[in-house]
């Protein structure tokens, strides 16, 4: 998944996650980009952790790419749980910053 620089990506607040659809396809094509998705997501949750730092997450919902800048709580197989139980579908994520 390839992501223009002028693409447009709505901000989010965290909050607002949990009103979000998120349809259940892959936004990531290659595994390797899948993999690094992975590594990225639990950079993040050590960061989190031990420093308390937000990381930016661009995701998509059902209406296109979003951005939330948050800490990342956890991880499962499925999904990212972020602050007060919100969490993001895997598949759904693009791209951790």
């Amino acid at each position: 998944m390839t992501m223009a620089p002028n693409m447009n990506i709505q901000m989010v607040e965290k909050e607002q996650i949990k009103f979000l659809t998120f349809p259940k396809s892959e936004v990531l094509n290659k595994k390797i980009d899948q993999v690094n998705r992975i590594i990225d997501l639990r950079r993040a949750l050590t960061l989190g952790n031990l420093e308390h730092l937000k990381v930016k997450i661009i995701f998509a919902d059902d209406q296109g790419f979003k951005k939330v800048e948050t800490t990342v709580w956890g991880i499962t197989d499925r999904e990212v749980i972020l602050k007060q139980s919100t969490t993001i579908p895997l598949e759904r994520i693009a791209r951790i910053a």
